[in-house]
């Protein structure tokens, strides 16, 4: 097997929020199979939840499978329901969902939130969030495949012309429709972040409230 390329830049771990299903669409499956490979290809570590099923399942044996590295961040509940998978190069297992969540962020350089759940939900807001408040300056993509995430990114655009959420967080997200794209706009994005401006971002910036 061919030796994986050296990360390219400042990105070179990448949190994937994912589901523990495989979804109805053959397409989600084999999008993140494609994501996994990607990965390894560019010499990209995978960092994310630690389970054998689904989506989650089929990204970690696709990046493993084809050269990469594989690090699992798991609950001890889930270690059992979400079947942790045993090929991961490090299995972290912690209590809850919070230490989970600090971990996976943490970890990162990068996210790609893939068709997933309300946990996935979770994920992406919660770092979405974290990067609109400063807390981190890390890229977040979005595939959305077969339009699955497209009523989300009308979400946070009705929250936008609702005068609750800032333009800007439009340049916070990386929205693309195949997962080689995503990965390379991420790669990109690592090495040109957006510049956290708290005028630009936070409502209390604008729309009657602080003024800016």
């Amino acid at each position: 097997m061919t030796p994986p390329a050296p990360a390219r830049g400042p990105v070179r771990a990448v949190t994937v929020y994912c589901g523990s299903a495989p979804g109805c669409d053959p397409l989600f499956m084999e999008c993140a199979r494609r994501l996994g490979a990607a990965m390894a290809l560019r010499g990209t570590a995978l960092v994310y939840g630690g389970g054998g099923i689904g989506l989650m399942g089929a990204v970690a044996r696709s990046a493993k499978g084809s050269g990469g590295s594989v690090t699992g961040i798991i609950t001890e509940q889930f270690m059992r329901l979400e079947q942790g998978w045993d090929g991961c190069d490090e299995m972290v297992i912690v209590p809850g969902m919070r230490e989970r969540k600090q971990q996976l962020e943490e970890r990162g350089d990068a996210f790609a939130v893939l068709p997933g759940g309300l946990g996935t939900y979770e994920e992406f807001f919660e770092t979405l969030v974290g990067r609109v408040i400063g807390r981190h300056s890390k890229p977040i993509g979005v595939l959305n495949i077969a339009g699955y995430y497209s009523p989300l990114v009308e979400l946070v655009e009705h929250g936008i012309t609702s005068h609750f959420v800032r333009e800007a967080v439009r340049e916070l997200m990386v929205v693309r429709e195949t997962p080689e794209d995503l990965l390379d706009a991420l790669l990109d994005a690592g090495a040109h972040p957006v510049a956290h401006d708290p005028r630009r971002m936070l409502p209390m910036h604008g729309y009657g409230g602080v003024t800016q």
